[in-house]
């Protein structure tokens, strides 16, 4: 079995009583709903990284972030190939606010996400989410 470890940048975006997330488009979480966010590039500082991913993901500009929490996530899964794999996911997360009045991208970024949709909290269920995503609502 394979064993990899990813560390990403996510937003913890909020309006209302609603979240805005993304739908995976492939890896260990495919098909879940997801927060906006995703892995360095090279010599990216997180928040370079998260305004960016946040760009390409949703849209949306970040306006504000803070620090929320950096978790740790171990999850099992079958790749395209058919083949094990164990992913220690390691995540920042930050609070985020961003700019009013700028339309979501709802399509596809062309790699990680499916489109980003603002979702009533209340509706969400457990086993429709990534575990960041769970963990912090």
């Amino acid at each position: 079995m394979d064993k990899y470890t990813y560390v990403g940048v996510y937003a913890l975006i909020k309006k209302d009583d609603k979240i805005l997330l993304i739908k995976k488009s492939r890896g260990p979480y495919l098909g879940k709903l997801d927060l906006p966010g995703g892995g360095f590039e090279f010599g990216e500082t997180p928040l370079e990284t998260l305004h960016r991913e946040v760009k390409e993901e949703t849209g949306l500009v970040v306006l504000e972030e803070k620090l929320l929490d950096v978790a740790s996530q171990n999850t099992t899964y079958i790749n395209t190939k058919g083949e094990e794999r164990t992913i220690h996911h390691i995540g920042i997360i930050y609070d985020v606010e961003v700019e009013a009045g700028v339309e979501l991208k709802g399509n596809s970024d062309g790699e990680d996400s499916l489109g980003a949709k603002w979702v009533e909290i209340s509706s969400l269920k457990k086993e429709e989410l990534s575990p960041f995503a769970g963990k912090f609502l």
